[in-house]
This record gives C-alpha cells, structure tokens and sequence, in this order.
C-alpha cells in the first residue's frame, strides 16, 4: 500500500529521532506497547524493514532512513498547510473573513523596494493584510516551507531559491559599511580584498542555519548590534547598495567595485493557489 497516515508519520519520525522507543512513546504522550505495535504494522503495510532491533538498542535501516527524510518533509508540509489554510480563513474585526499573507524579510534589506511594494498593493482592491515578518540571515526559505510565511523577498546568491516560484525584482551591486572617519572611507571605491584585510576592523560574522562561520570578527545577532559596532570602530559589514537607507551619521558607504551583485526576489512555495498572493506578485513584478 503507498498510502501512509500523517499518525504513523508521527509516531516513526518520533520513533527515528530518538532511537528509542520508551523515550520516543513520552514524547508523544503514549504508552511503548501501542506505539511498537504500530511501528510493526507501518513495516507490514509498506513491505520494508525501518528499524534494526538488537540488545544495543534501535537504529535505521536505509529505508527507514528515507522515510524518515521523506516523512519530516511530508509532516511539515502538513503543518503548513494548516497553518496558510487559518490565516486565509481569519476573519477581521467585523467578524467577516479577512485575507491576510506573511511577507518574510531579511531585516533591513531592501528597504525602499518592500516600502514601494507595500504601498502599491495596498492600494490594490481587494488587497489582503500584510504581516511583514522580519528574519535573520537565510531563514526566509525555512519560514516558507513550513508555513509561517506565505510569500518572501530573497536574495541571490545568499538564498537558494530551490523548490520555490521566483520572479526577479531588483540587481543591485554591494557596499562596505565603515566607520566614517576612517581613511579607507574617502575611497571613491574599494575591492572584497581591501575589505577582508582592514588592520583591526574584521568583518562582522552573520548566524547561517545556526552557527557562525569562521573568522576574527564579532557575531551579529541584530541590525541594531552591528550599526553599533560599525559605528564604534569595531568591525565593517558588506551589504547591498540599499542598505544605505538605514546607515547612521557615524557610517560611510563604499561601493565594492569587484563584488558580485546582489539580485532580489520574491519567491513562494510552487503549489500555491492563492489569489491574494497572485495579486501581491503581480503587484511585485509591475514595480
């Protein structure tokens, strides 16, 4: 049989998470009896060996480890669409129903271009709320998969765009961001090398899925963390050219003249049905 229930999903990818059956049945508020049971009956049912069992304890079979790739995908899209499927049945303060989509952004990227996007479709009829949700350094696509966004503004090359519908909205190229009296700010331009190599000024360090990568300079938890350390003399930051919008008295921008350009999306997950958001893109690429 191909059909597998999002229970049984349940209680294996619990299962295959912990590798442990008595800790995977307290996690999902079951007693063990029921939820070998129910493991051996999914084995039956699709044909395949998923768990090797022996005195050491539990471990996947290859099988079992696609399914339980396969399964964390299937379970999150799940979510998902329950998640999408509340907000397209909200209703507003009238008690009718209100359309509303979740537009990720990386905080304080693309600024003037989300601000135009923002006006041009409320200024739409019919237009649905929009919750502008700020993230961090690549989450956007993890915010689309699993439903707390409905629609995103990406950028390349930091975000892969795979499993998303795309339109290219904006190519822009890059600036260092300096403390304003240093000497390298008078340049007209500068290179990523000039940048990576600035006597006690590194580069700040961005989170990527979690951890930061390797380097000298200090970690970035927040737009407001790093104006402030630019502006202190403490490190240099790479962005995009519309990062201008947010710099403070105390920075100078730089253009990079040997920087690969920055292109800005908005992306969405490819089965989408939603008319809202067919408005919103529209608006988007008419920009």
């Amino acid at each position: 049989m191909d059909t597998l229930e999002t229970r049984e999903l349940r209680y294996f990818v619990a299962v295959a998470e912990e590798l442990h059956f008595g800790r995977a049945a307290e996690r999902l508020g079951m007693a063990q009896p029921p939820l070998s049971r129910a493991i051996q009956q999914l084995e039956r049912r699709i044909g395949v060996s998923l768990l090797e069992r022996n005195r050491r304890g539990v471990s996947l079979t290859d099988a079992g480890d696609v399914l339980l790739h396969e399964g964390r995908a299937a379970l999150d899209a799940t979510a998902a669409a329950a998640r999408r499927t509340r907000r397209a049945g909200g209703a507003d303060s009238s008690g009718g129903p209100r359309n509303r989509l979740v537009l990720a952004v990386k905080a304080a990227a693309s600024h003037e271009l989300l601000q135009k996007l923002l006006d041009a479709y409320a200024a739409e009829p019919d237009a649905a709320e929009i919750e502008v949700l700020p993230s961090g350094m690549c989450e956007q696509a993890e915010l689309l998969r699993d439903g707390r966004a409905d629609v995103a503004l990406m950028h390349t090359p930091f975000n892969s765009l795979a499993g998303f519908d795309s339109e290219e909205l904006m190519t822009e190229g890059r600036i260092a961001i300096l403390p304003a009296g240093h000497p390298l700010a008078a340049h007209k331009t500068l290179s990523m090398a000039d940048v990576g190599d600035i006597p006690g000024l590194p580069i700040a360090r961005w989170p990527s899925h979690g951890t930061y990568p390797p380097g000298q300079g200090p970690e970035i938890h927040d737009q407001t963390q790093l104006a402030q350390l630019i502006a202190l003399g403490r490190t240099v930051a790479v962005f995009p050219d519309s990062a201008r919008a947010w710099l403070w008295a105390e920075h100078a921008a730089v253009p990079l003249a040997d920087a690969s350009p920055i292109v800005t999306h908005i992306a969405w997950p490819a089965h989408s049905r939603s008319l809202a958001l067919a408005g919103l893109i529209r608006t988007a690429t008419q920009l």
